[in-house]
């Protein structure tokens, strides 16, 4: 029987012992690459299906307590990308206020905050730092949320955007981006709204938030320690002076109009009289608010880390937040440079990114001039209550 050429030609491809593997593993790879598809396909619908079994579960006197369209709002900050408030830093509210334009000032400075969230949140997509969403998507595959084993509980201005922005290199640190506000504003609803909130994270790894106000807020240590008494606490300080022109500078950049620094320091200047019912000075009187700190947890589960080391020394005070933490001491100084333009340290490689990362425009702002007699006053005022806090925590931090 003869062969045509294209028959002779197929029976010499098919007896091929090299050509037959190849074709096998052709046909291989295209079943690996159509099952990964799939898979894909499918893991992308996951996180709407918890949030709708999620509600459908939701049970509770808090829970019952919100209405259809709250359910609703949870349902869309859930499934949403992360909005620009990241960094909202607001203060708590005001004991007192003793004038009208004392309390435009104190009613603006959250939608400060936001506004400076904004900026910040621009300044990230061009400088074209990590996506945080595309990380959470990364993430979502694997791992399970938990409630935050730690927490950046302050102080506002105090550098705890920086330090949480630093942390996040480590591996086995997973943190929420958006201050939660639980503890303190949201606390109604719920510990389980609390921990749809957080990352997911695999076994070893610790969960984290960071919520500046929760040092001055007096019902916050009860609340975090009726969640877990093993919860550990990082509170970043800052000398308390510098700390309330920063406060005080931060709204002024949104509101040109407010009153001087000077004016809303004193009651009365002649008498020099401090007015300690305004929170940027309220909130440096560290020892008053650690003292209700120290009702629900041992010093030995609080870390005080210092705002001007981590400026200075970013690598030395990391090193001490994860010996805190129990974890390897990863985030050395290969991870920083000094940027001589804004005056603190960056990161070579942010996480999740291969370019270097500074924080905002919204950090390192120009403090105003400040009268030096002011200046002086306050450092006054503060000097026992920073003996005080030096007592109570065994560091002298050195601001007087």
């Amino acid at each position: 029987m003869e062969y045509s050429p294209v028959c002779h030609s197929l029976y010499a491809f098919w007896s091929s012992p090299v050509k037959k593997k190849l074709i096998l593993l052709s046909i291989m790879f295209l079943i690996w690459v159509y099952m990964l598809y799939s898979c894909v396909g499918y893991c992308s619908t996951v996180p709407s299906l918890v949030v709708e079994g999620y509600r459908g579960k939701e049970t509770g006197s808090a829970v019952g307590k919100r209405t259809e369209s709250g359910r609703t709002d949870l349902v869309s900050r859930l499934l949403a990308k992360p909005q620009p408030w990241e960094d909202i830093e607001s203060d708590y509210e005001e004991p007192s206020i003793r004038t009208a334009a004392s309390r435009d000032l104190l009613n603006n400075e959250l939608d400060t905050d936001r506004a400076d969230d904004w900026d910040e949140m621009r300044g990230e997509q061009q400088r074209g730092a990590p996506d945080p969403s595309a990380m959470s998507s990364f993430s979502n595959g694997s791992g399970s949320k938990k409630l935050p084993q730690a927490i950046i509980i302050g102080v506002k201005k105090g550098g705890t955007r920086a330090l949480l922005e630093f942390l996040r290199v480590h591996p086995d640190i997973r943190a929420v981006g958006a201050e939660p506000h639980f503890f303190d504003r949201n606390y109604d609803n719920g510990l389980e709204w609390y921990r749809e909130l957080m990352p997911k994270t695999l076994e070893g790894q610790i969960t984290m938030e960071k919520t500046p106000s929760y040092f001055v807020t007096r019902e916050a240590p009860a609340r975090i320690s009726a969640m877990s008494r093993d919860t550990k606490l990082i509170v970043v300080v800052r000398d308390p002076v510098t700390r309330a022109i920063s406060d005080y500078t931060q709204t002024l950049s949104k509101k040109p109009d407010i009153p001087s620094f000077e004016s809303l320091t004193f009651k009365n200047r002649t008498t020099g009289l401090i007015d300690t019912s305004w929170s940027a000075i309220q909130i440096g009187i560290y020892a008053k608010h650690l003292d209700n700190w120290l009702q629900y947890f041992p010093m030995d589960q609080i870390l005080f880390v210092s705002g001007e080391r981590l400026i200075s020394d970013p690598a030395g005070e990391l090193g001490r937040v994860q010996d805190f933490l129990g974890l390897k001491r990863i985030i050395t100084d290969k991870h920083f440079y000094f940027n001589q333009t804004k005056g603190f340290p960056c990161l070579k490689k942010a996480e999740g990114s291969s370019k270097p990362h500074c924080l905002g425009k919204t950090k390192g702002r120009t403090h105003p001039n400040i009268d030096p007699e002011v200046v002086q006053r306050l450092r006054d005022f503060y000097r026992p209550f920073n003996m005080k806090f030096y007592q109570m925590t065994g560091h002298n931090f050195g601001w007087d």
